[in-house]
């Protein structure tokens, strides 16, 4: 390579004593180093309260909070508007970067296991682990998942067997074929994909915590790419919106799953009603139970809640397989495995990509079987389901991911991925096979009984002794004395009874009226008979037989109690266990949320005070309760989807941990030189540091970016006329044809329409120009890196990319990749202690 003799490729180490160019010397070795924890600090031990945070990250996050919660308390339906159409908006522009992320992602968890890395610990080389496999793997399970397969066991499967869908619209499919992509969709929404996001947190997590003794928090994963940067606002700013996500998506869930418990409760003893009230008293009691779970920490109360909740949970699987059809539930756990692995690639790209361009308008005059203009399946389906779970899983990864690393130390990453994927998978697939294809056969058992889903609207229906009125129609019994028809009775059987209800209620009425025939009932013996019987009518065989179901026409709340309590006189006994058990589920996923927040709030710390641990646990209970009180429903799905439309700016935050957690593992080997050169000026630095210098730099190459791409390479002899020639025809050729963009919009009549896409192209082509430029440089001075990295750096950045070519070019501009942590800086500790008097110190 050529290059300029006064700037010649360095022989590292470089002299470091000019700190304008040089962050920090390398420290001797960062295998076996121990890393220091420089995050600010508030410490008091005030009597009986004491408190360890940092105050930057716990008031930040409670004023955020408790702002978001008046917004969803004052306006839920507003707040609910918005965050729903952020989230339409998130499927049909980033569908794609969820879905190839989340593969990506599932691709590099495979390269670990496989490689030497899986070999590495969690922890020093002679660490143990601290839990046995099955406590372990009953914690992991029980804040992972353990509530959302009570709830989507059954429902699940069934929305899918039901449809709408591209396999429900399919007239050439047969309707097993659409009950066993019904359980393929629900395996693939709990399967690799979903526990990939939860496994690449916590490896990075428990490596960098346990084996380089960095705090456990999410602003360590970034700790192999910028360094030392974490510990300022950059970092902060990532565990106050780690915190805010997990805070509302434990309370999401725990607002939503209480419903569900009263409905069970309900579902149980009709005295106890559905109402706002009692789903207050049943949240507290949750919290409750969870705050004095958490106090007692994970090796008492977690742990023992965690190992309770398994066990339950086995029981209730294991005697419905025995009461089920046995033979059944494994002929079907077998052939979905093998459906599951058999579509899993095309499942995993899969991006609704026709049914969210436009409709297929035209595909009758093509012969085709959809003719309705509406494609293979409806166009909200992504939005409702497969990006719903991308981003609910990635929303609750520093949550689970977390957890799972604490309780992970002292296994190597293989083992970890062993039991923090495969297993829980494994298991997952046979819950959901089970349960899932219990309820689908509880359907078609009920429906072939000629249950159905009775439809018409009672609160119209006004009556008297010998005819009803809905609105301005009559309704009268036929002289056959068989049916109920709308309007004036039918001189033609052939013309008679025309009705508004679905086709199984004129059943529903038929069989009535035959059994009642010699009574000769009149039309009020008909409506009585209706209101009575509203609670089952069309859904059980009677209000006291739960032998058969038909779930289709219940809610998903509903779904799990009917379905366990068609099995004869144990069905009462697996209600109750499993109320039981879900109950438990939410206390384990809100202990456990709550003690993740408070270590997130605390700098990672793995013992935070009692204080602070009731604290958030009270504030996860006061959410839910705000929420549900006043918002309702509403509110809670606002929170929920405001979690899911958070899924994408940490799905961003992912693919940097995937590559902090690549370059750490190669770090520890050896394999990359962690105190090789690198630029002086990390690509955050501008955004991160005090350093007028760098905000200046940024300002200026903003608009002077191919003059200094000049200067840069000239300097180095490296093609610096072409480069920096071409990088100036396509900027100012992008900025011209935006103006000309903003010119059309507002002026629609000139011919301009679409001359953005031009100027983006041009734009593209400047960033490339940046990418060649940034890439010479580098093999110049041997700065590890590769050409992605520098094409999303020059596409995203530009500016900073700037500065560090600007810095580079002076002497001896580079620093090691990993700076010394003991150097002194601005850090701030501030304590407080309270003996006999208070004193206060700040270092």
């Amino acid at each position: 390579m050529s290059g300029n003799p006064d700037f010649p490729p360095p022989t590292y180490p470089i002299p470091v004593s000019d700190p304008a160019h040089v962050d920090s010397p390398p420290r001797p070795s960062w295998q076996g180093a121990v890393i220091k924890d420089r995050s600010v600090w508030f410490r008091c031990d005030c009597g009986p309260f004491k408190l360890k945070l940092n105050p930057i990250v716990t008031i930040c996050s409670v004023l955020v909070i408790i702002a978001f919660i008046l917004w969803c308390v004052l306006e839920p339906k507003h707040a609910l508007d918005s965050f729903n159409s952020a989230k339409t908006w998130i499927t049909e522009t980033f569908t794609w970067f969820y879905i190839g992320s989340q593969d990506i992602w599932a691709l590099v968890i495979i390269a670990i296991y496989f490689s030497k890395y899986g070999a590495m610990k969690m922890g020093q080389d002679d660490e143990k682990p601290e839990y046995n496999d099955a406590t372990w793997f009953a914690m992991l399970y029980a804040c992972g998942i353990g509530v959302g397969l009570f709830f989507f066991g059954v429902a699940e499967p069934m929305w899918h067997y039901l449809g709408p869908n591209r396999y429900t619209r399919d007239k050439y499919m047969t309707d097993n074929e659409v009950a066993q992509w019904a359980i393929n969709l629900t395996l693939f929404h709990w399967g690799i994909h979903g526990w990939v996001v939860y496994a690449m947190v916590a490896i990075i997590l428990g490596f960098l915590s346990f084996r380089k003794g960095m705090p456990m928090t999410m602003k360590s994963c970034f700790y192999p790419l910028i360094g030392d940067r974490i510990y300022g606002w950059i970092g902060d700013l990532i565990d106050v919106f780690s915190i805010l996500t997990t805070l509302f998506g434990v309370c999401t869930s725990l607002g939503l799953g209480t419903m569900q418990v009263n409905k069970g409760l309900n579902y149980l003893n009709e005295d106890i009603a559905v109402s706002t009230n009692n789903q207050v008293i049943i949240i507290w009691a949750i919290t409750a139970v969870a705050t004095t779970s958490v106090v007692t920490g994970i090796g008492v109360g977690i742990r023992r809640l965690s190992e309770i909740c398994f066990s339950l949970g086995m029981v209730i699987m294991l005697m419905v397989v025995f009461l089920e059809d046995t033979w059944y539930l494994l002929n079907l756990f077998c052939q979905s495995v093998g459906f599951y692995f058999q579509w899993l690639m095309q499942l995993g790209f899969h991006c609704d990509a026709f049914e969210l361009s436009v409709k297929s308008y035209g595909a009758a005059d093509r012969g085709r079987a959809f003719t309705d203009g509406e494609g293979d399946g409806p166009a909200n389906w992504m939005d409702g389901w497969t990006i719903f779970y991308w981003g609910w899983w990635i929303s609750w990864s520093p949550f689970v991911g977390m957890f799972i690393a604490k309780i992970s130390r002292g296994r190597t990453i293989r083992q970890f991925i062993n039991g923090a994927m495969t297993a829980p998978i494994t298991y997952s697939f046979m819950w959901l096979c089970i349960f899932g294809g219990a309820g689908i056969k509880t359907e078609r058992t009920a429906a072939g009984a000629g249950l159905c889903c009775h439809t018409w609207d009672h609160g119209v229906l006004a009556w008297n002794d010998t005819q009803f009125a809905a609105g301005s129609a009559d309704w009268t019994v036929s002289q056959s004395g068989l049916k109920l028809c709308k309007g004036p009775e039918k001189d033609s059987p052939s013309e008679a009874c025309e009705g508004d209800g679905h086709a199984c209620s004129w059943g529903l009425m038929d069989d009535y009226l035959k059994s009642h025939a010699d009574g000769s009932p009149t039309s009020r013996d008909v409506f009585d008979y209706i209101n009575s019987n509203i609670r089952w009518l069309g859904k059980y065989p009677s209000n006291d037989d739960r032998s058969k179901a038909r779930l289709s026409c219940m809610a998903s709340e509903e779904m799990w109690f009917a379905n366990i309590a068609t099995y004869g006189d144990m069905g009462p006994f697996l209600c109750i266990i499993s109320l039981v058990a879900l109950i438990l589920y939410f206390v384990t996923s809100s202990d456990s949320g709550s003690l993740v927040i408070d270590i997130m709030s605390a700098n990672g710390d793995e013992d935070p005070p009692v204080t602070q641990r009731v604290f958030w646990a009270l504030v996860e209970g006061a959410t839910a309760t705000a929420l549900l009180v006043a918002g309702g429903e509403d509110s809670l799905k606002a929170l929920q989807t405001a979690s899911v439309a958070a899924g994408l700016p940490y799905t961003i935050i992912l693919c940097f941990v995937c590559i902090a957690t690549w370059r750490a593992l190669a770090m520890e080997t050896g394999d990359l030189n962690p105190y090789g050169p690198d630029f002086a000026v990390s690509l955050v630095d501008p955004f991160s540091t005090m350093r007028p210098k760098l905000w200046l730099g940024v300002l200026k190459n903003i608009l002077l970016t191919p003059l200094t791409l000049y200067n840069v390479l000239k300097k180095h002899n490296i093609g610096a006329v072409g480069i920096s020639v071409g990088a100036g025809i396509s900027w100012v050729a992008w900025i011209a044809l935006i103006i000309l963009e903003i010119i059309y919009l507002e002026h629609p009549t000139i011919k301009l329409k679409g001359i953005y896409s031009l100027a983006w192209v041009f734009y593209l082509g400047f960033a490339s120009l940046v990418t060649v430029a940034r890439a010479k440089i580098r093999d110049h001075y041997g700065i590890n890196g590769n050409p992605i990295e520098d094409f999303f750096a020059a596409m995203l950045v530009y500016p900073a990319v700037m500065v560090q070519l600007e810095t580079v070019s002076e002497k001896n501009g580079l620093a090691p990749m990993m700076p010394d942590s003991g150097r002194e800086d601005n850090h701030l500790e501030m304590e407080i202690i309270n003996n006999k008097g208070n004193g206060a110190a700040m270092a």
